[in-house]
């Protein structure tokens, strides 16, 4: 399809919200163009095996889910683009699309599913034992908790987000330490109580993650540093969940759809935003679940939704 032609719609985003949406859009004959980013396939690419990913009974590599959903909704037909939507305007009832070298794509429908980052530490080691490089540095309990099994592990932050994370891990894991900054805790009373009333959660309050420790290949212990005194000292731990919180990268957004005080995309059930036409899915969207599958179940009820508004609108 030539760049000055009006497309049904454009997905925005390359995980696994936007490639489900990609294949149930290309089903339909809708011929979608995905603008898949310069690192296509999402958080997914920098995890290990995925395990609770339904249909791989022995699990999968991240990328190499990614790769496969790449690969199918090409099959499908659709189109890949590795661009970045640098702008988004409304164009009438339709919308127009500024990618790189200012190229501008028209589109009747918008699929937005660019994702949430996490928060980093900012700790020496933080990036060199994360997944794909090495192993022991995590965003998501729930994803990676069972590859600690019986093994003790720290929680970085103060939030309901922590506590939950904590709560899930201590079913799982042989310790688990929540290291926070302050003496306060951000999180509601119940989850504090929730957690304090677990025997093997320990806390570490007014202390930050100073460095991570390894081999080379995997995570040892962590090196705690006091926000009152300065003394440090080391924990020996294999595992390290932070949760101090995600960043949706929606800032292309802002000013066209409504977005909450954190920046996450509001939406209905149906996936659509306050602007006719723009839906929204994944992760830029979803604070509570962020799990592979209900990404890409809300990429399906997007797809499905864009479709009817298009039948709608002849």
């Amino acid at each position: 399809m030539s760049d000055n032609a009006l497309r049904n719609t454009i997905i925005i985003g390359s995980g696994p919200a936007g490639l489900t949406a990609a294949i149930y859009a290309a089903r339909a004959r809708l011929e979608p163009l995905v603008l898949a980013g310069t690192t296509p396939g999402g958080q997914l690419t920098k995890t290990s095996e995925v395990e609770n990913f339904p249909g791989f009974a022995e699990g999968i590599l991240g990328p190499k889910l990614m790769d496969a959903m790449i690969e199918q909704a090409k099959c499908c037909g659709a189109e890949l683009e590795w661009e970045s939507a640098e702008k988004i305007e409304r164009d009438g009832k339709n919308f127009a699309v500024t990618i790189g070298g200012g190229k501008v794509l028209k589109s009747r429908t918008i699929i937005f599913a660019t994702g949430a980052a996490p928060r980093f530490m900012q700790a020496p080691g933080e990036l060199e034992y994360q997944p794909p490089k090495g192993s022991g540095v995590t965003y998501c309990a729930v994803c990676d908790g069972n590859f600690y099994r019986n093994m003790p592990v720290i929680v970085v932050g103060g939030g309901d987000s922590a506590m939950e994370e904590a709560i899930y891990l201590s079913n799982l894991c042989k310790e688990v330490t929540i290291v926070h900054r302050r003496e306060g805790l951000r999180a509601s009373k119940v989850m504090v109580e929730r957690a304090r009333g677990r025997k093997n959660i320990r806390w570490e309050l007014n202390q930050v993650v100073d460095e991570i420790l390894g081999d080379g290949k995997k995570v040892t212990g962590v090196r705690l540093k006091s926000t009152q005194d300065g003394k440090t000292k080391k924990l020996e731990i294999k595992g390290v969940f932070s949760a101090i919180g995600h960043i949706p990268t929606t800032g292309v957004l802002k000013g066209l759809v409504d977005l909450d005080e954190d920046g996450y995309i509001k939406a209905d059930e149906r996936q659509c935003t306050n602007v006719p036409g723009l839906f929204a899915a994944g992760d830029c969207h979803d604070r509570r679940y962020r799990q592979a599958v209900t990404a890409a179940g809300m990429g399906c009820k997007a797809a499905l939704e864009m479709e009817r508004y298009l039948a709608e609108q002849h």
